[in-house]
């Protein structure tokens, strides 16, 4: 289930920890959310997420398998692979 992220604007005005997370379906994504303090003045806020790349040795993070390669550059896209005319 995805876990989305709010600031209190209340709670931040007052000294008190203003972000706290909700776990809930993506259907209830825009819902709006009550900080634990029950204050309901609240702004979901854009989360970012970075994935593990390579580690030395080609090998993925955790030991196993080999992390995939990157696509080489210059292919698909608008103007990356030139068949766009740009």
């Amino acid at each position: 289930m995805p876990r989305y992220e709010f600031r209190c604007r209340e709670c931040a005005s007052g000294g008190a920890p203003e972000t706290f997370e909700v776990d809930r379906p993506m259907v209830a994504a825009s819902d709006p959310a009550t900080c634990p303090s029950g204050h309901t003045d609240t702004v979901k806020l854009l989360s970012t997420v970075s994935l593990g790349g390579r580690s030395p040795g080609g090998r993925s993070p955790g030991g196993g398998a080999p992390a995939p390669a990157m696509a080489p550059a210059g292919g698909g896209g608008c103007c990356g692979g030139g068949c766009c005319g740009g």
